[in-house]
């Protein structure tokens, strides 16, 4: 979601007249676009902004919805500060502080994190990274509210883009070249816009003249469905890989986290898209250390794994995230055990991934 964001502020600035370069130190102005969802990401955006000379410094995306004017404090070169639905804005802000650098007396850091909605127009200026891929918004914020996850206090509520707006961007894209697409939300299963809803978009997506190939991410396991599985055996571009995270094996951490699913649920469910999706890839993100995981939360979790197979998994070591559910537990699994147990399954799924690709290439 974040490389799409920094995407769609270049191709806002260009279209304002800016130029894009490579080299830090040509730049007049750098934009930092943040994420929030761990505390190692932020740690790293702090430092960066502490190292940076260029004239013109400001932050995006989640770290400014999360800390706000407080940013101002914390790195005092900081020049503005814009949310994760504020970005249209950029380019007429950039343009208000040039206009009163090196002026004492007018200049001024500006904050802006109060929009509601994106406007569409801002997906549709065509600036991609990749000449051959390209990532589509389909929906904005989450409502699940999972008790680690920082997402719905820094990207808002849950909003589903138009599907006649998402079919315009891919066609878009396509006439200039572009051959693959992967849909993008905090969890695309649960779009819904009119009469139209994850399956009847895929459906939508996957008729479109030019397209080679789509996927999607993230999905959320209580969402998805063996409707969707069958749906998306019958789409011939679907690129039958599945990121589905599952957070935990343990049905009482499964619960503390707030993810309305059971281990069994989950594990019916990975079996039943290996089923009706024939060579489907399948991966996966693990939180260790979650407040009050036992030796037994950790085990079911390793099992999980060991049973599932995965074929690649994300894994974290619970870090507080402010304003969540979890901020208000006891953040009481020692680091050195947090560390023990990311290591066992880390191991664990090297050695899976090793197996897999070693049968793929014999």
């Amino acid at each position: 979601m974040n490389v799409r964001d920094s995407e769609v502020i270049c191709g806002l600035l260009q279209k304002a007249g800016y130029k894009i370069t490579e080299d830090e130190q040509k730049a007049d102005a750098v934009i930092f676009n943040t994420c929030s969802v761990r505390q190692h990401a932020e740690d790293k955006v702090w430092s960066a902004v502490g190292r940076c000379k260029v004239g013109i410094i400001g932050i995006s995306g989640c770290m400014a919805n999360n800390y706000r004017e407080a940013i101002f404090e914390k790195a005092p070169r900081v020049d503005f500060v814009v949310g994760t639905r504020d970005i249209a804005k950029i380019p007429a802000i950039l343009k208000e502080i040039e206009r009163h650098k090196g002026n004492p007396l007018l200049e001024k850091k500006i904050y802006e994190t109060d929009a509601e909605l994106r406007e569409d127009e801002i997906y549709h200026t065509g600036f991609h990274l990749d000449d051959k891929h390209a990532f589509v918004v389909i929906s904005e914020g989450c409502e699940n509210y999972c008790a680690y996850c920082v997402v719905p206090y820094v990207r808002g509520t849950l909003h589903f883009r138009d599907h006649q707006d998402i079919l315009k961007e891919i066609k878009e894209d396509i006439a200039k070249g572009i051959s693959k697409i992967t849909l993008l939300g905090q969890n695309v299963n649960a779009y819904k816009y009119k009469d139209n809803d994850f399956i009847g978009l895929v459906q939508l997506v996957n008729s479109v003249k030019g397209l080679k190939e789509f996927g999607f991410i993230t999905s959320h396991p209580k969402d998805t469905s063996l409707e969707l599985f069958k749906a998306l055996a019958e789409c011939k571009k679907f690129n039958k890989y599945l990121h589905l995270p599952v957070q935990s094996g343990s049905d009482r951490i499964l619960k503390l986290m707030n993810r309305g699913y059971t281990r069994e649920f989950y594990l019916n469910l990975a079996a039943s898209y290996r089923r009706i999706i024939k060579d489907g890839t399948l991966s996966t993100d693990i939180i260790i250390g979650f407040p009050s995981e036992t030796e037994k939360d950790f085990q079911d979790t390793y099992n999980l794994v060991n049973d599932i197979q995965f074929d690649k998994a994300y894994i974290f070591k619970y870090s507080v995230r402010p304003n969540t559910k979890a901020a208000e537990f006891t953040d009481d699994v020692e680091k050195a055990e947090k560390e023990r147990r990311h290591k066992l399954i880390l191991d664990l799924q090297k050695s899976i991934s090793r197996k897999k690709n070693a049968k793929k290439n014999n």
